[in-house]
């Protein structure tokens, strides 16, 4: 009998240590291109790997989560909420018996393709693009055909459900992708709410005492609350929940976010400068195709793909910086010298 490789000895534990409920390495429904598998990671913890060496995942370290250029070294950023998202989703999986790779992989890559400037570039580019524009359906681009110059991450179908659907709306097929959705909105409600306590936009006394008094009056308290509340609900279950008080304060605190930070004058000043700087890249590379880089005029002359699609691949790829740096080059004179 031959020897099992490490890849396989690992779906072998799987199965023993897993619950009957997670997502097993073995049975994944697989790439959309066949490959032939590693002999040390299974496909999950590639998918994870290969998300976290992908250009796209670099770049939400310049990326907007909430506030706009902030002064302040402690401000997060898109990566860092995704890594928070992670943290929350894994420490979820393995007191659920689920699958962490799996977990991970899709926590890492629900943001891929998120705007620059936050959601006011996303809402910039579902106003000018004629299909509509939403981040979760950039994400699964992201991965299946803009990294790798138009040949994608080939991940497996699990991971890209998982991205596809961690929106409160969305219904993944896994349990690891339903964590997930709950991870996201844990880690932001709570991350924006520390972030905007330290920019003085409300204080921890600001927030309604009902709310305090079921989740904690710190970050740390309702996080715990948060996940301890999802891991006592979902044990032994063929599905992802909270109790009914818990998820509602989750809801309310957001609610009471979306009122007081999210469309807060103060922290929301130079969202409408972002969103005119948007819009006029689109309008700008829309009439001017061929200034597009190379990897994207491969994908509208050679795979014969939509140019506006493209040029809103193009743009919400772009870190906050370089939106804005490119819009300088585009519209302001530069002094020139004959030296």
């Amino acid at each position: 009998m031959a020897t099992l490789n490490i890849r396989q000895q690992q779906e072998i534990r799987e199965h023993e240590i897993l619950s009957p409920y997670a997502s097993f390495s073995d049975c994944s429904k697989g790439r959309d291109r066949q490959e032939k598998q590693c002999d040390i990671r299974p496909c999950y913890q590639r998918d994870r790997d290969r998300i976290i060496h992908s250009k796209a995942f670099r770049r939400l370290k310049l990326k907007t989560q909430v506030f706009l250029a902030p002064k302040g070294d402690h401000y997060r950023t898109r990566l860092i909420h995704t890594l928070e998202v992670a943290q929350n989703a894994r420490t979820i999986a393995r007191a659920l018996r689920l699958n962490e790779d799996l977990t991970e992989a899709i926590a890492l890559g629900h943001d891929l393709g998120h705007t620059p400037f936050g959601h006011a570039g996303e809402r910039a580019l579902d106003r000018v693009y004629k299909e509509g524009f939403r981040h979760c359906e950039q994400s699964v681009r992201v991965v299946e055909v803009l990294e790798k110059s138009g040949k994608g991450l080939n991940l497996t179908v699990e991971v890209r459900d998982g991205i596809l659907n961690h929106k409160t709306s969305g219904n993944p097929m896994t349990l690891e992708g339903c964590i997930v959705r709950f991870s996201d909105k844990i880690a932001y409600v709570n991350a924006d709410i520390d972030d905007a306590i330290r920019a003085n936009i409300i204080t921890e006394d600001m927030i309604p005492k009902d709310l305090r008094d079921i989740l904690g009056v710190t970050v740390k308290q309702r996080l715990n609350t948060l996940i301890h509340d999802i891991i006592i609900n979902s044990q032994d279950k063929d599905h992802i929940c909270m109790s009914k008080e818990v998820q509602q304060a989750l809801f309310d605190i957001r609610k009471f976010m979306f009122t007081n930070v999210y469309t807060n004058p103060l922290a929301k000043s130079e969202e409408s400068k972002a969103e005119k700087l948007v819009e006029d890249l689109f309008e700008y590379y829309n009439s001017n195709i061929d200034r597009l880089p190379e990897d994207f005029l491969y994908l509208i002359n050679e795979k014969g793909m939509d140019k506006e699609r493209v040029v809103c691949d193009y743009i919400a790829g772009m870190t906050d910086n370089y939106a804005v740096e490119t819009y300088k080059s585009l519209t302001i004179p530069v002094s020139w010298s004959v030296y």
